[in-house]
């Protein structure tokens, strides 16, 4: 029996044209990442607004379905985190569509509502879908959870579309339940979304995340992380600078997923509220 090695050089004319398809895939995507990542709010900026935060962003490709956006006007703080459908590409294509979305509702607004927003957010989107009804074929969209703190009087506003809000407050966790619904075509459509007036007080600790987190599989069963576990989890570490924070929770995570494959993209966003850093 004769054996063959195949060397590079002994590639065919498909083979290498293959190859040459795959590199340059790979530098658009690379490329593109860099695109996705100059429409996120820089660290700088966001510490300008919250010096006291933390962001996790652990895409599960090289581009993300997942986002996180600031926008300061007057004395109004408006930021969210959002979870676009699928992740990837078509999902890194959305987020960019919902930031720039978002930043023009804001700077044409000056009567902030966070509900308000996400029904403006949900037209805009639908309409640049061409999604016309709940049978729509399309069913492209956004889960969000959408915060609004009016620096005043001290009251948050959260508007959520299946992502919910956590706060913490003197060591007791409390969870604002989002509407059943996207932000995109959906049977309830023309309902407005829900809004949340929350009086804020000093050391107030605000949570927003995508669904990653707690859906990621791992453990000696091989389950999900599930939700009441990263509460329990929040509430652990939340006693701790918000540095640290993000590190237990990016630690935990790894330790959690053994040699599993991360199955989403993965955003948990911390924000510690205080009279004088956001003043």
């Amino acid at each position: 029996m004769v054996k063959t090695n195949t060397s590079i050089s002994q590639l065919t004319p498909e083979d290498t044209e293959i190859q040459r398809q795959k590199n340059r895939i790979a530098e658009s995507l690379q490329y593109a990442r860099i695109i996705q990542k100059a429409v996120l709010p820089t660290q700088e900026q966001i510490e300008k607004v919250f010096p006291n935060h933390f962001v996790l962003l652990l895409p599960k490709d090289i581009l993300s379905g997942d986002f996180y956006w600031i926008q300061k006007k007057g004395n109004q703080i408006c930021f969210a985190v959002a979870d676009c459908t699928g992740h990837g590409v078509p999902g890194a294509m959305m987020s960019v569509m919902g930031i720039s979305f978002l930043n023009e509702l804001v700077a044409r607004s000056c009567d902030f509502k966070a509900n308000r927003l996400l029904n403006q957010l949900r037209e805009k989107v639908m309409k640049s879908l061409g999604q016309t009804g709940a049978g729509d074929i399309s069913e492209d969209g956004m889960d969000i959870a959408l915060c609004i703190i009016d620096q005043d009087t001290e009251t948050l506003q959260y508007s959520g579309a299946y992502n919910p809000l956590y706060l913490i407050r003197n060591g007791e966790l409390k969870i604002y339940s989002p509407d059943h619904m996207p932000v995109g075509v959906h049977i309830m459509e023309e309902k407005s979304f829900a809004n949340h007036e929350i009086k804020l007080e000093e050391g107030d600790l605000i949570y927003l995340f995508s669904d990653g987190y707690p859906d990621q599989l791992g453990g000696s069963k091989n389950k999900k992380f599930m939700y009441n576990n990263f509460r329990n989890l929040l509430l652990n570490i939340s006693n701790l600078p918000m540095d640290n924070q993000q590190e237990l929770l990016k630690s935990t995570l790894y330790e959690w997923m053994g040699t599993n494959k991360q199955i989403d993209d993965i955003l948990v966003m911390g924000v510690k509220y205080s009279r004088t850093n956001n003043a």
